[in-house]
């Protein structure tokens, strides 16, 4: 036999990834790259495959630990001689709730679980040879109301365990054999446990909408919990969505929610009350801190020092998981995540699980069930109604290479497809002469770098864009998603659209009318240096007004560029050129700058952008009406 440890491979840099799902067990023989588990970081699910077959002896993680690169996760036989882990002779019989078969052995039972009977057993944390802590978890167990998480009362090895995933169990069942590294920890009867336990004294605190971003009235798009719920610190309440992000909010800490003041449908701000909860804080027990762990108080060893007796677990509830009232779905947060990334309706599908609880897989299956019947029914992309593109053997032509997409490319064109379909665009050309403003501009060029400013173009088109929106406020405006009202915004910011190696990025410059040249021309290149290093933040690409577009540095006498859902219209820059221009007597050298303005036609008519364009056209002529 060869024992091997595995560990967590390459997996992008990533630290401290949740491990989600354990997709093997103990004496399971598995095959090279076949999957042990799924983790799941805040960007992406990863399957971890196994990077050589045999017997799995051993799993070192389990679910809802954090893994990194290099995290051993289990113990491979290689040569996959089958072994046989190690049991004691000396089993709990099933009638007997809690026994210590030696000085080296503890019999762990389920503790006090608020009264609860025959609770269903959805997980078995751990595996015969296994090596834990206390605190541990041990065993999940899911009542009609919550999950509850059943920690290990001492450090030590699972020597045997007598409780199986689908059975039911109470206070007192027994789970496992823990064989201890010294004398196994004091375990009075309940009786005596009662007398010296914590005493929970409750509170009512009001649950707020914490830091998200900045973001203002986000549309509330799920409710997890409902009054009476028992949730863990963490757990989520609701459920929020922007046009950018979906946002969990956690419950701040563990205890009963008492009162919900918010509702699907409704917009949530940071500081928004949306709830009370009733939290439990322990209070200092009158006789003495030495807790007991609720297991049968015969045949069990005194332990030789206060300090190392286990504390009772009150209510070991980890994680409440949901019922919808509405649809009686029973899925954990995860799940549900993943549900909604994929724009799953998790009412559609039918859970394999202890009654009839979701999982992954089923999310999955249920996506591949509809995408299969879709291919063949010959069905719509993206929901947008339009005919599908075959699909074409482009290897018959020649050679080929598959490139994968960055995430950024794949957002970019799922922005473009939107805004395609739903927009009726219209573009709009002109010339705008910049001879001047150019004259002023590399006139104060050396003086501008002075204060550490470098002086582009683009700072004073970005003010005239401005000048123009405060001027014409009929374009400082967007549709609202009831296609009844116009949204007039009464503020200017304006964005500024950067080719970055990862793809299209595009900054947002706030309060443009209330900054001067320099100003605006530092914070552009900020703002455009964060972008081609991956360091810009959600806030910093949100709230524009009007963005403007340049292909100035690339050529090109124009283009139309596409409108943003959010906003009415955008500027296309072109390369500026030398030409003659007649004026009434003579053809004068005058450097003209090509623009295109493509607006939104639902909200804006054609003369007002005509005029919106000709007055941008002028102002970015002469410097002076930036100033009035």
């Amino acid at each position: 036999m060869a024992i091997e440890t595995i560990n967590v491979p390459d997996i992008g840099g990533a630290e401290g990834v949740d491990v989600i799902e354990i997709s093997i067990a103990v004496g399971d023989t598995i095959t090279v790259d076949q999957e042990v588990m799924v983790l799941e970081s805040d960007k992406a699910s990863m399957d971890i495959p196994s990077p050589k077959g045999g017997v799995v002896k051993t799993i070192l993680v389990k679910e809802g630990d954090k893994v990194s690169e290099g995290t051993p996760m289990l113990e491979l036989d290689i040569e996959g001689a089958a072994e046989t882990a190690p049991v004691t002779a000396s089993e709990p019989a099933s009638s007997a709730p809690a026994t210590a078969s030696s000085s080296a052995e503890l019999a762990v039972v389920i503790p006090d679980i608020g009264g609860a009977e025959d609770v269903d057993v959805i997980e078995i944390c751990v595996a015969v040879g296994d090596t834990i802590s206390e605190g541990d978890s041990i065993a999940v167990l899911e009542s009609d109301k919550a999950s509850m998480d059943i920690p290990s009362p001492a450090d030590g090895k699972v020597v045997s365990i007598s409780l199986k995933e689908g059975e039911k169990a109470s206070e007192g069942t027994a789970v496992l054999v823990l064989a201890t590294q010294g004398d196994a920890p004091e375990v009075p009867a309940p009786a005596a446990q009662a007398s010296s336990a914590v005493t929970p004294t409750p509170s009512v605190r009001e649950i707020p909408v914490p830091d998200i971003g900045g973001a203002e009235g986000v549309d509330v798009i799920e409710v997890c919990v409902a009054v009476g719920d028992t949730v863990a610190e963490g757990d989520s309440l609701v459920v929020l969505e922007s046009d950018k992000a979906s946002m969990e909010i956690p419950a701040p800490a563990s205890g009963k929610v008492t009162a919900l003041t918010i509702k699907v449908g409704d917009k949530a701000s940071q500081g928004d009350v949306i709830g009370q909860m009733e939290v439990v804080a322990a209070a200092e027990p009158t006789a003495t801190k030495a807790a007991s762990v609720p297991q049968a108080a015969s045949n069990v060893p005194a332990a030789s020092n206060a300090s190392q007796v286990a504390t009772p677990v009150v209510s070991p509830v980890i994680g409440t998981e949901v019922v919808v009232s509405s649809s009686d779905v029973y899925a954990g947060p995860a799940v549900r995540k993943l549900a909604r990334q994929l724009g799953v309706d998790l009412t559609e599908v039918k859970g394999t699980g202890t009654r009839n609880r979701v999982s992954f897989e089923d999310v999955h299956g249920f996506v591949h069930s509809v995408m299969k019947a879709r291919a063949a029914d010959g069905g719509i992309t993206s929901g947008s109604g339009i005919p599908p593109v075959p699909e074409v053997d482009y290897a018959k032509f020649g050679e080929i290479e598959l490139v994968k997409m960055s995430k950024i490319k794949q957002l970019t064109a799922e922005a473009m497809t939107r805004n395609w379909l739903n927009i009726p665009r219209v573009t709009q050309f002109d010339d705008a002469d910049i001879t001047d403003v150019e004259a002023f501009r590399k006139g104060m060029k050396a003086e501008a770098e002075k204060s550490g400013v470098k002086l582009t173009p683009m700072p004073f088109i970005i003010k005239a864009a401005a000048t123009a929106l405060q001027m014409h406020p009929s374009f400082n405006v967007a549709m609202h998603n009831d296609g009844e009202h116009i949204i007039q915004k009464k503020f200017i910011h304006i964005a500024v659209a950067v080719d970055t190696p990862r793809g299209l990025m595009v900054p947002v410059i706030q309060n443009v009318d209330q900054k001067g040249i320099y100003q605006i021309a530092k914070e552009l290149i900020e703002l455009a240096g964060k972008a081609r290093d991956g360091k810009l933040k959600p806030a910093e690409m949100q709230g524009g007004c009007f963005t403007i577009s340049s292909l100035g540095p690339i050529g090109g006498t124009g283009f139309t560029p596409m409108v943003s859902t959010t906003e009415a219209g955008i500027l296309g820059v072109s390369k500026a050129s030398m030409q003659p221009v007649w004026d009434g007597s003579a053809f004068q050298p005058r450097m003209m700058l090509p623009l295109s303005l493509s607006y939104d036609h639902r909200a804006v008519n054609g003369s007002d952008a005509g005029k919106f364009l000709t007055y941008l056209s002028t102002v970015m002529g002469d410097v002076r009406r930036l100033l009035l």
